[in-house]
Order: structure tokens, then C-alpha cells, then sequence
């Protein structure tokens, strides 16, 4: 069909990626181009925040996945079956750590997408959140994860309003993408 493409969409805690996902996944909906994934986390549905598969840890630990990583105490996995969609030329686009995309770009064809926000504003969606605890905000806003020098990455500010972060994101999204063949 297409594209082939693995796109790591990362950034700090409380940047908006969930909602800046949830509305280009609206955006692009039927354009068969584009594969949004739902990734496993051993947190409660109910936790608040994203839409994720919820899995206890030892069903984390027995499920196979494209990729896994751990980070502020959970485990999170990105669906095996991805690897399938990229050999059928699909564009799979999916919310991951900063920490898997070196790993993840020895595997995969990659690029990145980093949506983030000004730190006051990172602070208050934290806050706000209330999932977290105020040193646990803390830890969030302090963490540091490096970028990989060698693979580059497209910067979308979530600092307006959500559709003004999802409109900078799709057009960074479909950079490079060909265009949808006729139905």
C-alpha cells in the first residue's frame, strides 16, 4: 500500500500526546495509510488519562511485543502485531518513552515526532491530572531523556488550543507521506 514507517511520537509528561493522538486519529479517520496504536500499560482502565489496554503485570510479562519499556514504575508495550502492519506498507503511529527510540530505530524504520509544551504549562496538566502526587509531578518534570542525535525529529509546541497542536501534528505526520491512492 504504501509508506512503511514507524512513527515515535514522544515528549514530557502532561504535553498533551493523548489528546494531540486522540484528534488527529479523528482527523485521519478511514485513510488507510495511517494505523494509530493502543498501547498495553500495567495501570487500571480506570486510572485516568489515556485509553490503553490494562494488564497486570504478569500478563504484561507473558504477552510478546514489537516493543517494551518500563518508565515512572509501569510497563508499556506497543502490540506485536505492528510488525505486520509495516510489511504491508502502513504507517504505524505510536505514543512511546524517549528511551525506546534508539532500540526502536535498529528495528524499525523510524521517525519521531516530540510534542511538548512550555514548562509552566506542563506543571498545571500535571496538577490537573490528579493521578500523581506532587513529588510524583516533581520526578515527572525532572526527568531528562536525551533524544538520539541520529535520527531526527519533527518538534510540534502544544501551547494553544489542542486542534492548533493536532493540525501541526497531522501536517508533521504526513510529511513525506504519499498521498492516499484513489478508493
Amino acid at each position: 500500500m504504501g509508506w512503511a514507517m514507524l512513527i515515535l511520537v514522544v515528549g514530557p509528561s502532561g504535553a498533551g500526546k493523548d489528546t494531540v493522538l486522540g484528534l488527529a486519529r479523528r482527523e485521519l479517520i478511514g485513510d488507510r495509510r495511517f494505523r494509530f496504536v493502543r498501547r498495553a500499560i500495567t495501570r487500571p482502565a480506570d486510572a485516568g488519562g489515556e485509553d490503553h489496554e490494562a494488564l497486570s503485570e504478569t500478563e504484561f510479562t507473558r504477552r510478546d511485543f514489537a516493543l517494551r519499556w518500563q518508565a515512572h514504575g509501569l510497563h508499556y508495550g506497543i502490540p506485536l502485531d505492528v510488525t505486520g502492519d509495516l510489511a504491508r506498507g502502513i504507517v504505524v503511529v505510536a505514543n512511546v518513552s524517549r528511551a525506546i527510540i534508539a532500540e526502536a530505530a535498529d528495528r524499525f524504520p523510524v521517525r519521531v515526532i516530540e510534542v511538548t509544551a512550555p514548562s509552566h504549562i506542563l506543571a498545571q496538566r500535571l496538577a490537573g491530572r490528579g493521578r500523581e502526587t506532587v513529588d510524583d509531578v516533581r520526578k515527572r518534570l525532572a526527568r531528562d531523556v536525551p533524544l538520539p542525535d541520529h535520527i531526527p525529529v519533527f518538534k510540534v509546541t502544544n501551547d494553544g488550543t489542542p486542534q492548533q497542536a493536532a493540525d501541526r501534528f497531522v501536517a508533521a505526520l504526513i510529511r513525506g507521506v504519499p498521498p492516499a491512492p484513489p478508493e
